[in-house]
Parts: C-alpha cells; structure tokens; sequence
C-alpha cells in the first residue's frame, strides 16, 4: 500500500471510487452508507469512496469517472439476475476491463463459470461491512502492488556492502572520481545503486523467476489480459525472435508481413525458415507502409496448409491496426498459430476506443515494445502468451538463448511500474491523452497549410474494405503544401523550437501523443506549426513525394543468401553504373532505413532498379537516412550480394535443395525450382 505518510509538497492522495450498481435503492443506500462510514473509521490508504448507480446508467459512469476503481454488481433477489448480473459485467468489461468487480447474490447458487468472472462473491445479507470494505480494499491494493519494484527499492534503502558484481559498485567507483564524478552527479544515485546483478538473490531471477518478477508478471498477465506474461531488457526484438525460435526453431514454413520490423526477418534467417512474404500496401502519396490486404493474407493461408506460423503488425508505426479477429479466426481453422508485433500498441486495452486489442482477438503470441506507449524504460517489453498448446519449458530455454544473463534491474523495475499505471490509471490518461489529440488535430487543420491525415487519408484504397482502424495517438502531418520536406521541417522544429518529433517521411512528420504528453507541451507544438505555417515557400524539390518500392522476389533461401559467398558492390558509382550490376542480383543482407526499421531488402531478395533508386536518394543530400545493413569502405557504400554461382546452387557442399521461398500470390519460377545454396 502506498506510504500517505511520505507525501511530497504538491503530490494529491489518493482518491479511489467504488460503485454499487444496483437496482434495489433500499440495499444501495443501507450498504453506501455502511461502507462509507467503515471507509471512515478504518485505515484507507486509496482513499476509498462508496456510491451507487443504476444498472442503466453504469457505462455512462465508467467513462465519466476515471477515479472509478472497483464494482459491486447487485443480482438482486431473483434467480434470473444472475444471469442479467454476468452480462451487465461483461458490458462494463468491454469498457474498462481493469477494474475489480465484485457479486452480490442471495443464496449459494452460483456456477464455476459465473464464479470466474467476478473476483468475489458478497451475499445480499451480509452484515460485516468492515469485512466487505477490507475485501474490496485488498484487491485494489495487489492490482497497485509493485512486487519487484518495491522489492529493489527496499534492497537500496537497507544500504548493503556491494561485493559482487557490476563493477561501479553502487557507483562508488565514480562519486568523487575528479574525471567522471561529472557523470555520476549527472545520472544521479539511483541509477547507480538499483544497477544489480543476480547475485542479489531477493531480487528473484528474471531467466527463472519464482518470486517478485513471478509475482510482477502475473499480476501483467492479468492486467494486460494473457494467460501468462514475460518480462525482456532486450526490447521486442528479441521478443519477437524469441516468439519466432519457438514455433519455428530448426526451419519451417511461416507467412509474414514483408513490412514486419527487421526482428522478424532477422528471426526467419537465424531459424532457417521457408518465408512466405506478403505484399504490404504501399500509399502512393506519403510514403507509408500499411497492412496486408485481408484477401492476401486469407489466400496465402489457404495455399500453405503446411505453414505453422502468421506474423502480422498491428499497429503500424502510423497507427494502422488490422481487425484481427476474422484473420486469426481463419489461422487457426488451418492449425497456424498467429503471432503480432504490438510494439506500437501496448496502452491499446486501457480504452474502449482503442480496442479489441490481438489477445482480444485471439493471438497465440503479442509481443509489446511498454516502453514505447507505457512508462517503462527504453528495452522494456513483454511478451503475452495465449497459445493452448504453450511448452513453457521449452520456452524458457528460448528465452535464454537471446535474453542477457545480466538484466537492467531498472528496467524490470519500470515494467512493475508501468503495469501499475496502466492498471490504475490507464483509462484517465488515455482520455486526456485523445483530448489533446482532438486539439492538436484540430489546430493543425486550422493553419490552412498543415493537414493532421485522418484514417481515410492514410489507408490505401485496397484495404478500403478491410476494417482497418487508425490509433489516434499517432498523428501524421501532411507538409506537401508548405513547401518543406519531412527532413527539413524536422530540423526546423528542432532548431528554432525545441520541439523532437518520431518521425518523417518525404512529406509528412508524425508525433506520438503518450501519457506523458503535457499541455505546456501541446501548447508549444501548436505554436510552432501556427508559426511555420506564416511562412511557406516554394518547393524546391519537384516531383512527387518519395516512393516506396515495391517487395520484388525471393531466389533462394534468406539464411542461404545471408550465409553464401557473396561479393561487394557499390551502391552510388554515378547512379547509373550502380544499376548496371547491381539490377537483378541477389542481396545477401537486410537493408533497413531506420526508422522505421522495416526492410527495402531482405536476404535472398532481388535487387531492382527502384530499390537501388530509392537507397540512393535516401543517402544524398545532408541529412542522409540512416540505413543498416550497407558496408562502407572509405565512405563509400556497398551492397553485399550473392556472387552469380551460388544463386544456382553450386556452392561446394550445398547439394540438397532447399524448400522454395515465395511471395503470397506468385507463381514459381524456374529459378525458384532450382536448388538452393
């Protein structure tokens, strides 16, 4: 329970309400103001709060009130209402799923299955209101328990000498160094003293946990609605890799979004598996990736029965998320389990406007960057599990393989953390969160020269029918009337504003709206573009916006081309020159601009005259786009390609074929009959 006691100048307490919804005005009064007058005698920490409610106005009090923290749903006296009591909570559910929910029955007669939805049971007699007030009290406080967080800051505060690992000792090694004390005073004591390593037996292990980080994963996977929830200090892309080894490890057949982050096509060479890609949308104005057509991925389904694996993204870095729930519907009618990568999309189950999030749907496996939407720290993520057929075990043993035997124990601390907030006050900060975003969209418009794109303006016209929502957090910029690019607005903000944006594209910019998103800070971003808009000019680049190109075709295996003897070309060599050897051949690395971090090529891919094109222009000028996976020698940049021979699979030693990699809706080819490296 919170310390109410060590209340910092300007810190509010706490301030919880719990209603009583029901519609007996005798038993809602009698029992409000019995609990109302217990909360007051007694020790009440969460500052405890009784009203009542009508059933029929119950969902109005769920978005109204963001204090609301429990429900006590009155059956009544009739058998019926039970069944009445277990629909009215599985509405409310749909609305704010985090909040404690409580039964009020008459009688014993009460289902497994009813039981399981409602965290206790009261009886319409009871007459212990201390009792019923200590219960609903201790609740609240384990959905507020911060297990391992408060286990680390306990250890710190009991001052042990550090004989053991890391080095710094605590930071000792730094204070009153006189070359990096700087540092230490800089980063301040916490960050140094919470620094520990598993010799800290108290602190549980977070490769075998039993204790406090067991305890903090429970308590997210109830939170975040798993079957079981794992903590990583690797970031989702280990994450993801590790999710992939464990349905796939030693090869296999897996359907994946060509646009999915470079993780998932890292994971697909490392495991040696056949990739059927699917052709993401491309917006033909704004130099976006959407998702994969619905007809696409069905289809695909259907003509890989053998397939044990779909990976889809949901939502995009731009905020485009997929309705889930007919695609993995028809996935697990042909046996695939489904994993999606919701990096973007961790704070989605704590709004009824942002949901059904992928466990709502049905995914096997999500994987969720906390950090990027939540408070955790940079590399704090989860992966939720929902897989019937779960091998924990084995499981274990993947995560061992990519997870540091030397966990951040802050980070672990932050996930604890942003659990908590999410549980407790997830709701209210999203809906000041979509507020901000209704101003900042609506200032933006207002300028006459800046566009805050609307779902209709980022979805390409084949996805047209496909349900695709958009996260309103993520707000996307149209720059083309002003005259700027995307880079160049970026500086501009920047510079004369102090102001960083998530990214751009050639001519758009987009922001994220977080929880930690700030008036002061709303107030100054829309200064800025009122301020920019005064000031257009003409475009000096001509021509459309920036292309993307298009997903050409895999030859051969991705762990084949990224293992086989290859060569180096050069990427620039007069444009021209470039093309002339490099048009048709084979890549042998995964090139990704970054951000966003999605491949223009993978290994095994051929190379095409738009692709060498688009690296190119993503290299010149002075703000070049950082790109992984080019060599650069003498600052020239090359590409690392298959040599000619080992395409045709003469490789010494390579003498079996290989399965045949493909793109969802292409017909083989005669060089994919050929046997692979």
């Amino acid at each position: 329970m919170p310390d109410l006691g060590n209340l910092r100048e300007g810190q509010q307490p706490l301030e919880c309400h719990v209603a009583l919804v029901s519609a007996d005005r005798q038993l809602s009064h009698d029992w409000v103001s019995a609990l109302n007058s217990t909360a007051a005698q007694h020790e009440n920490p969460f500052g405890l709060k009784f009203s009542a409610v009508l059933p029929s106005a119950a969902e109005r009090l769920l978005l109204k009130d963001d204090k609301l923290q429990a429900l006590i749903v009155d059956a009544g006296v009739e058998a019926p209402g039970l069944s009445a009591a277990e629909e009215l909570a599985d509405r409310l559910h749909l609305v704010r799923a985090q909040l404690n929910v409580f039964l009020v029955a008459l009688g014993c007669d009460i289902s497994v299955s009813l039981r399981q939805r409602f965290d206790e049971l009261f009886d319409r007699r009871e007459g212990n209101f201390n009792h019923m007030f200590r219960l609903v009290q201790a609740f609240i406080a384990k959905r507020a328990s911060t297990p391992f967080a408060d286990t680390l800051r306990d250890y710190v505060f009991s001052a042990r000498d550090a004989w053991h690992t890391p080095g710094h000792s605590g930071g000792d090694s730094l204070r009153n160094s006189p070359w990096v004390g700087d540092f230490y005073r800089f980063m301040g004591e916490h960050v140094f003293n919470t620094d520990l390593s598993v010799s800290v037996q108290v602190l549980d292990s977070l490769l075998e946990p039993h204790s406090v980080i067991q305890a903090s994963q429970d308590l997210a996977a109830q939170t975040f609605g798993a079957r079981q929830t794992f903590f990583l200090t690797n970031g989702t892309s280990t994450a993801n890799k590790v999710v992939i080894q464990q349905i796939l490890g030693g090869g296999g057949k897996i359907i994946v979004d060509q646009a999915c982050h470079k993780s998932v096509h890292h994971a697909i060479v490392m495991n040696r598996c056949e990739p059927v890609y699917l052709k993401c949308t491309l917006h033909p104005d704004f130099g976006i990736y959407g998702p994969v057509r619905r007809e696409d991925i069905e289809r695909a389904l259907e003509a890989n029965r053998d397939a044990r694996l779909l990976v889809l993204t949901s939502c995009t870095y731009d905020g485009l998320r997929y309705d889930l729930r007919p695609i993995i519907k028809h996935a697990h009618a042909l046996g695939v389990k489904v994993l999606v990568d919701e990096a973007w999309y961790a704070h989605g189950y704590f709004h009824p406007l942002l949901r059904p999030t992928a466990l709502e749907c049905g995914a096997d496996y999500v994987t969720q960057s906390t950090h990027k939407t939540l408070s955790a720290f940079s590399q704090a993520s989860m992966i939720h599990v929902q897989d019937p057929d779960f091998d924990e075990f084995r499981f274990r043993e993947n995560l061992n393989m990519h997870a540091s035997t030397s966990p951040q124990y802050a980070m672990i601390a932050s996930l604890d953390v942003a659990r908590k907030q999410a549980a407790m006050e997830g709701y209210g900060r999203l809906e000041r969160s979509l507020k901000m975003v209704e101003t900042l969209r609506r200032a933006v418009d207002q300028t006459g020269v800046f566009r805050a794109l609307t779902r209709e303006d980022l979805i390409p016209a084949p996805l047209a029918n496909d349900g695709i929502r958009l996260d309103p957090t993520k707000v996307t910029v149209d720059l083309s009337a002003s005259g700027y690019t995307g880079k160049e607005m970026q500086i501009k903000l920047f510079d004369q504003y102090g102001i960083q944006v998530e990214k751009t594209t050639y001519n758009t910019v987009s922001v994220l709206v977080t929880l930690g998103s700030t008036e002061s800070k709303l107030l100054r971003l829309v200064h800025a573009f009122k301020q920019l808009a005064q000031y257009p000019r003409r475009s000096v680049h001509p021509g459309s916006s920036r292309r993307l190109p298009e997903f050409t075709r895999l030859k051969c295996l991705p762990a084949d081309a990224y293992f086989a003897e290859t060569e180096e070309l050069p990427l620039m060599d007069n444009g021209v020159q470039a093309e002339k050897h490099l048009v048709g051949r084979v890549s042998a690395d995964e090139i990704v601009p970054y951000p966003p971090g999605i491949p223009v090529l993978v290994p095994g891919q051929e190379i095409s005259a738009q692709i060498i094109q688009f690296l190119q222009q993503l290299l010149q000028g002075q703000n070049a786009t950082e790109i992984h996976g080019l060599i650069f020698r003498s600052d020239e940049p090359l590409l690392r390609v298959m040599r000619e021979q080992a395409v045709t699979g003469d490789l010494p030693g390579k003498n079996q074929p290989a399965p045949r990699p493909s793109i969802a809706g292409e017909e083989p080819s005669a060089v994919n009959q050929k046997k692979a490296v």
